[in-house]
């Protein structure tokens, strides 16, 4: 199960006229620590930052319970989703709230893509909201490659 930390960073930007503006953004990382965390986003973020000094402002976990990505999406969005159950003991019904983070164009695609994919689970459930997540990019944990000695 992966662990997912929401990560803001700031730095200097070259602005519009001459002048230097600061800019935050928000990621999302893939890590088992804070730690962790806060190295991936430095690596992964630097190379993109010409000027000034690359800053974590913030680092704080996010549960997430999926992750859909469409291919052709480039905006984030969060969806709350109640699955609902049925207690055997008492027989009332039981929602539990999770989160996921869907990756599509817009809000209608995100909301299709969601509701395709929860059709496909066998519990009940209903979409309590979704809305922009408000990151730039995920960067999930990738393995690194065997290699032979």
């Amino acid at each position: 199960m992966n662990k997912w930390y929401l990560c803001t960073v700031a730095y200097e930007r070259q602005g519009d006229e001459m002048g230097l503006r600061k800019v935050s953004e928000s990621y999302l990382v893939d890590a088992l620590t804070f730690a962790e965390a806060e190295e991936r986003i430095i690596k992964e973020v630097t190379p993109f930052v010409s000027c000034g000094v690359l800053e974590v402002v913030n680092i704080r976990p996010m549960r997430l319970a999926d992750m859909l990505i469409s291919n052709n999406g480039s905006n984030y969005y969060r969806g709350k989703v109640n699955l609902i159950t049925l207690d055997a003991s008492s027989g009332q019904e039981r929602k539990t709230s999770v989160a996921m983070v869907v990756r599509e164009d817009s809000l209608l695609s995100a909301a299709t893509l969601l509701e395709s994919h929860l059709g496909e689970s066998l519990s009940s459930y209903e979409i309590v909201s979704i809305a922009d997540l408000g990151i730039l990019d995920v960067y999930q944990y990738v393995a690194p490659k065997e290699t032979d000695v």
